[in-house]
């Protein structure tokens, strides 16, 4: 294999010349302590650390990072730590998707405006990894994902405590007077134990084995849990991995391919993961100048098995477990017939070679295509009259009996309206009931928050109803589970058919048919399509105006249209 000469390092520019610019950037650099040899000739890496001492998910890269350098300084590199914004999920208002994009263009600009040749990318949280890799693709410098790992399993007395999972659950139980606030201040107080991201298999479990199969971090790096002294080590050793990868000029867009975001469909569905990655792959993709359809989803959907029994979608298990019964490797090995093998990955090797020597340690956690989780279709795209463009639902994780369903429509015009109403006594909704949010969406949130896991209301809670049918254009937390229809396309509040919902009007849902219907008669909605009055903007200003000036469908990703694609940006000039 070829390597780059020194003098073809991009950061020669900054640092090789012998002009008036290049003497300033040597002697700021000395400024810093370094000396010259310390940089001279060496590929410049660039750490994007989404650490904040808000985000408790990242809470370990302080420590990470410096084993990253490491690992960057031992192979004969110069590690440059840039922070960048956090999207601390449980934190962040109105929703961290309002700022994935904001994240994927400052990654973006980072590596184009600084001297960096290759660049380590430190996320987990779930809309930092896709955002990493959006930037990290447009500006297609060799780059590598370092995944911040699951915490460690949640604990209430004798019981193990999923993330998100068990806080709706349990929220639901309070809300039931089933159990009290001593209870429910327990609960908290065991379910976050550990540095890492939610430990079921949620937005973050999902997008981290995504960047693992997509071939964009070390093979087994996603399930290491934060605490173990092996996700140390991966770091230092990613670390060393970047510094070969910018001699051997290896690049996000020679790993992302058609048949690579294949893969990562089929490891989604076999993960039993979560919805919204399949937004964030359609904005991945398209990064790559590729195209993520609904109707691959459901292609594939088709023929793969839910093999993860993790929560939600399994019964007992978390990302800890996942672990130490093989991880994502094992998993693999059982789908070889379902993957392209020959796709390459950062260390060099295609996938089917880091799959060699994989097994499954414990088949209740990790099950065989003989005994799955579920046979197929754990999560499917509907389409019909009341989702023209698509929506999505996670079967995998919805009450069975609900999967075919016609119901009348209990309407919220948006979140105020719904926290208001669901609880009263006098809301008009039995167990047969479907539950509408408007204005959940990209615009309408804004940004498309995990609203779509519209509570129970209290008074069916109290007669033993544990899940109904929601419908929405918002999307719901990975960890959450139900009969729930989200990412409804386009969205109410441009006008999308959802905005045309009334209290009372038949909703249909056939998830054998992939179909999502209003079953109001043409002429009707015509009507009501003609007196539809568009919402006032959410924003006037700032970054919200350009959100919403620029901002795509649930169904196209959610990327910015200015984002899209693979066209050129200059280098700059350096005066």
């Amino acid at each position: 294999m070829s390597r780059k000469r020194p003098e073809e390092l991009r950061s020669h520019r900054w640092y090789g010349a012998t002009d008036l610019r290049s003497f300033g950037h040597r002697s700021r650099t000395g400024q810093m302590g370094y000396d010259r040899a310390d940089y001279a000739g060496k590929p410049v890496i660039a750490i994007i650390n989404t650490w904040s001492d808000i985000n408790p998910c990242h809470m370990h890269f302080k420590a990470r990072v410096e084993e990253v350098k490491r690992g960057v300084w031992q192979a004969g590199g110069f590690p440059v730590e840039m922070p960048a914004m956090a999207l601390a999920e449980p934190m962040q208002k109105p929703s961290t998707m309002l700022y994935r994009n904001f994240l994927a263009m400052e990654t973006e600009e980072l590596l184009r405006s600084y001297p960096a040749d290759g660049a380590v990318l430190m996320g987990g949280c779930d809309k930092t990894t896709p955002a990493l890799i959006m930037g990290a693709t447009s500006m297609n410098l060799p780059a590598i994902y370092v995944p911040a790992g699951p915490m460690l399993n949640g604990r209430w007395r004798a019981q193990t405590l999923g993330s998100g999972s068990d806080t709706w659950k349990y929220w639901d139980e309070l809300r039931a007077g089933n159990i009290g606030e001593s209870e429910w201040q327990e609960i908290e107080n065991g379910i976050a134990r550990s540095a890492g991201t939610c430990m079921t298999m949620g937005t973050a479990a999902s997008m981290m084995s995504i960047a693992e199969v997509l071939g964009l971090s070390l093979p087994g790096a996603s399930s290491i849990p934060a605490p173990d002294s092996n996700h140390a080590r991966m770091a230092t050793v990613s670390g060393k991995r970047i510094v070969d990868m910018v001699w051997e000029d290896l690049k996000p867009r020679d790993l992302l391919t058609a048949a690579s975001f294949d893969n990562a469909i089929v490891t989604l569905l076999a993960l039993g993961g979560s919805t919204n990655a399949i937004v964030h792959l359609v904005a991945m993709a398209g990064r790559a100048g590729l195209r993520v359809a609904l109707q691959r989803l459901n292609e594939l959907s088709l023929k793969t098995p839910v093999l993860a029994n993790l929560r939600p979608s399994g019964e007992h298990y978390l990302m800890e477990d996942f672990h130490y019964a093989g991880g994502l490797r094992a998993l693999l090995a059982e789908l070889k017939d379902l993957l392209h093998l020959d796709c390459r990955t950062v260390n060099g090797r295609t996938l089917g070679e880091n799959l060699e020597g994989a097994r499954i340690w414990n088949d209740d956690v990790i099950r065989r295509r003989d005994k799955p989780v579920k046979g197929s279709g754990g999560i499917v795209a509907l389409w019909g009259n009341l989702a023209p463009n698509g929506a999505v639902i996670k079967a995998s994780a919805a009450t069975p009996a609900l999967l075919q369903h016609t119901g009348r429509a209990v309407v919220f015009e948006d979140y105020n309206d719904m926290a208001a109403r669901i609880d009263r006594d006098d809301l008009e909704v039995d167990a047969g009931s479907v539950l509408v949010l408007k204005n959940g969406g990209p615009l309408g949130g804004p940004g498309m928050p995990e609203w779509g896991m519209l509570p129970v209301p209290k008074k069916l809670l109290r007669q033993g109803v544990r899940d109904m049918v929601r419908v929405s254009d918002a999307r719901m937390s990975g960890t959450s589970y139900g009969t729930c229809v989200l990412h409804v396309a386009p969205e109410s509040f441009v006008g999308g058919p959802l905005a045309l919902v009334r209290n009372g009007d038949p909703i249909e849902l056939d998830v054998a048919r992939r179909a999502l219907n209003l079953k109001v008669s043409e002429d009707e909605l015509a009507r009501r399509r003609a007196a539809w009055q568009p919402p006032a903007p959410r924003y006037e200003r700032g970054y919200g105006a350009i959100f919403a000036r620029h901002v795509r469908q649930a169904d196209e990703g959610c990327d910015f249209d200015i984002l899209e694609g693979t066209a050129p940006t200059a280098e700059p000039e350096i005066h």
